[in-house]
This record gives structure tokens, C-alpha cells and sequence, in this order.
């Protein structure tokens, strides 16, 4: 696989940053070659596809909204446009594509940078987050994160070994908190 970094002599900080991400990061030429793919993308890839991971080719899901990036190119020449969708990998993981143009000083044409966000990654430090801000104890933000990844009051209580009572007692107390800081924001 090219890299980003085979033209230049030492590893970059753009590649540096590229690895670090959460989300998973592919830059791509407009014919679908691998110029990067940060370790995240690597790993979405190949649930979404094996022999495309091997491959270094994209998988079709994604490869379907580069296409209409590219197929927008010439109604939409002079606007920066981003082209987003929601996948769905057979393991039930969703994960959000956005594409859009990147113009890299190393490459005579435009790149596309596709970014692949795992959703229930995100769902799940979201959760955290808002567990910290609303004041929540330990066992509220467990519930709380599963409340925020859909899980039903069932599933809660089933996962985490309480009654559904004590999931509503716990969301009860979960709503009480968050009216309190939106209220203290106001």
C-alpha cells in the first residue's frame, strides 16, 4: 500500500495526527487506490469486507458515496461538498462515511478523504461525557449508556443484573440531574 508518507523522507505530523483519530481515516485517489488508511480504517474495512481489507480496495458501501462525490464534481465544481451516509456492518456496528475532496501538496490530482466514524464509539463517549457534566454515579452512567445506545428498559436491567424498577428509578434520577445542569446552563 502507498502512504502518504512514502514521498516524503520521514514519518509526518499529518500522519502522526491521521493515526491518532478515533475515527477511521482513508485517503484515496479518484480511481479507489489506497493512498493512507489509519489503523481504525483498516479494522472497519475489514468488517465491512475481508477481501477488500486484503485487497486495499474499498468496499462497496463505501466506495458508493466516493462515487457520488465524484459524480458531483461536475455539478458542483466551485462548492465544497460532503457526501454522508450510514452503513450497517454484519456485526449490527453502524458507522457514519464522509467524503469529501482533499488536495494534497504530494498528489497531482484531488485525493478523496473518507472518515469513518464508529457510531456506537461515539454514542458511548458521548454518554460518558454527559455522565460527568450531569453529575451522574457510576452505576447511573452505565445505565445511561446503554439508555443512549437504544437500549430498551429491559435490556438494561437484563445487562447490568437489576430490575427494570431500578432502571426507571435510575433514569428518574438520570432526568432529574440533566434538568438540573440544563437549567444551570440557562
Amino acid at each position: 500500500m502507498n502512504t502518504l508518507t512514502s514521498t516524503l523522507e520521514k514519518p509526518s505530523l499529518l500522519q502522526a495526527v491521521l493515526e491518532g483519530l478515533m475515527d477511521g481515516v482513508l485517503i484515496l485517489t479518484d480511481q479507489g487506490e489506497w493512498l493512507h488508511a489509519n489503523d481504525c480504517a483498516r479494522k472497519i474495512c475489514r468488517q465491512l469486507s475481508s477481501v477488500a481489507a486484503q485487497s486495499n480496495r474499498i468496499p462497496q458501501e463505501i466506495w458508493r458515496a466516493c462515487e457520488a462525490l465524484i459524480n458531483s464534481l461536475s455539478l458542483y465544481a466551485d462548492q465544497a461538498i460532503i457526501i454522508e451516509n450510514e452503513i450497517t456492518a454484519q456485526e449490527s456496528a453502524t458507522y457514519r462515511v464522509r467524503v469529501q475532496w482533499l488536495q494534497l501538496e504530494a498528489a497531482q490530482r484531488p485525493c478523496i478523504l473518507v472518515t469513518l466514524e464508529d457510531r456506537r464509539q461515539s454514542l458511548h463517549n458521548l454518554a460518558i461525557t454527559e455522565g460527568q457534566k450531569y453529575g451522574l454515579t457510576p452505576r447511573e452512567a452505565d445505565v445511561w449508556m446503554r439508555y443512549r445506545a437504544n437500549y430498551t428498559y429491559k435490556q438494561i436491567a437484563s445487562e447490568l443484573f437489576i430490575s427494570q424498577n431500578t432502571v426507571k428509578k435510575h433514569m428518574k434520577n438520570i432526568h432529574a440531574k440533566r434538568q438540573i445542569a440544563i437549567d444551570a446552563d440557562a
